[in-house]
């Protein structure tokens, strides 16, 4: 069989790094969620969950009559994204004559929702306006906010949007450009450094829950593991962020059936992510209803079986 021409190898080449940069480019896209700079607020409807009107439905955008604003969005709470949370919380109380901070929930079930939210809220001792969006966990329809972003950040003065904030993974790293936001919508020319947000008297032990409230039990009880809990947290970041985005309790049936097969499909024929799978859906199930909802534990106890077998050394 004859070679292939030079012509034919140049042209390969070039296809190959043509591909390489449209993938590179396709993995920079930027996420978009929310209504974008200069574009308008339009009103929407919440159930106010921690004021002298809790149980009344309210317009955020109505109530704050073009204020300088900022609206965060939560398709649910992670220990991750707590930090940010904080700073822009707390930023908001100190600057409550300048700028008003809602928090606003997304939820497939407002009687569920309801509850999760008022207890998130007290347990993170938020000082904001907090609402349940009524349009479901989509939220505005007009708002076209992305379900992949655990975390959306709009403000606006005047009902026009000065920064959004698009976050899949929100943590403290996002702080400093966010606070820069708030306080170029607060019109404040000497802010609070992050530092000085993060942190509030009486936080620390109460701010813990989940596994570290179950580790003090423990240690209280006399137990003396480093690791008292069944299983552990993968330590692959793909299998850690597929982990933590099955776990979410806002997920629905079509979104949690895709992460699974993203999981199932991203651990085929390796031992090693297959243990850590395994060790993965020990522990968040080890939890009970902490996390997710009544569909992922369930396809995820039957996910962890199937596993386990698969997985065993045959006789």
């Amino acid at each position: 069989m004859s070679a292939p021409s030079p012509r034919h190898h140049v042209t390969l080449a070039t296809f190959i790094t043509l591909v390489a940069l449209s993938l590179a480019t396709s993995a920079a896209d930027p996420i978009f969620s929310g209504p974008q700079p200069s574009e308008k607020t339009t009103p929407f409807q919440v159930l106010d969950l921690a004021s002298e009107k809790e149980g009344a439905e309210r317009d955020p955008i109505a109530d704050n009559a073009g204020a300088p604003s900022a609206l965060v969005f939560l398709h649910g709470i992670e220990r991750s994204l707590v930090p940010l949370l904080r700073v822009i919380d707390e930023y908001g109380a100190q600057r409550k004559d300048r700028i008003r901070t809602e928090i606003i929930f997304l939820a497939p079930d407002r009687l569920a929702g309801e509850q999760r939210s008022k207890a998130a809220s007290k347990s993170l001792r938020l000082q904001s306006r907090i609402g349940l969006s009524l349009d479901g966990t989509e939220g505005p329809g007009n708002y076209g906010l992305n379900k992949d972003c655990l975390m959306t950040i709009v403000t606006a003065v005047s009902n026009r949007v000065i920064a959004n904030f698009a976050l899949v993974q929100p943590g403290i790293a996002d702080a400093p450009k966010v606070l820069e936001a708030l306080a170029r919508t607060a019109g404040d020319t000497n802010p609070p450094t992050v530092a000085s947000l993060s942190t509030r008297p009486g936080d620390g032990a109460g701010m813990r829950r989940g596994e570290d409230s179950m580790r003090r039990d423990n240690a209280a009880a006399g137990d003396k593991p480093k690791d008292p809990f069944p299983g552990a947290v993968p330590t692959d970041d793909q299998l850690q962020f597929l982990l933590r985005r099955f776990i979410r309790a806002t997920n629905d049936v079509a979104t949690t059936d895709k992460l699974l097969a993203d999981v199932k499909a991203h651990i085929a024929n390796q031992p090693d992510l297959q243990k850590q799978a395994i060790d993965g859906w020990t522990r968040v199930l080890h939890f009970g209803d902490r996390y997710g909802n009544d569909y992922s534990r369930k396809i995820g106890r039957e996910f962890l079986e199937s596993l386990q077998k698969s997985t065993a050394p045959r006789p």
